[in-house]
């Protein structure tokens, strides 16, 4: 998923918030290594203790939220895939301004 790329320069901020699932996760130099080594080139927060996680109420990895400019949550989408179905919520959120 190209996302970041592609609204780079569109005012669009890509963050990940890694809550992990395993132990060995939690180690935030094991983090740090899996985003050098994936090439992440955005923020990776790191959710160790879960607030974020309860804060969204999530229940699955991954879980990706667009939030628009007000702070509103426009879709939550659980799972892997269907990323037209997120470039199709981006669009909408750009050509409308919101």
């Amino acid at each position: 998923m190209d996302i970041h790329e592609t609204y780079a320069d569109d005012r669009f901020t890509l963050l990940s918030i890694h809550t992990p699932e395993f132990s060995h996760e939690k180690v935030v130099d094991n983090v740090r290594a899996a985003v050098e080594r994936l090439g992440v080139p955005y923020p990776v927060a790191i959710d160790n203790d879960f607030k974020i996680w309860r804060a969204f109420g999530n229940r699955a990895w991954p879980t990706l939220y667009l939030i628009d400019r007000q702070g509103d949550v426009r879709l939550a989408k659980v799972g892997e895939g269907r990323f037209d179905m997120v470039r199709g919520a981006i669009e909408y959120l750009r050509e409308n301004e919101v």
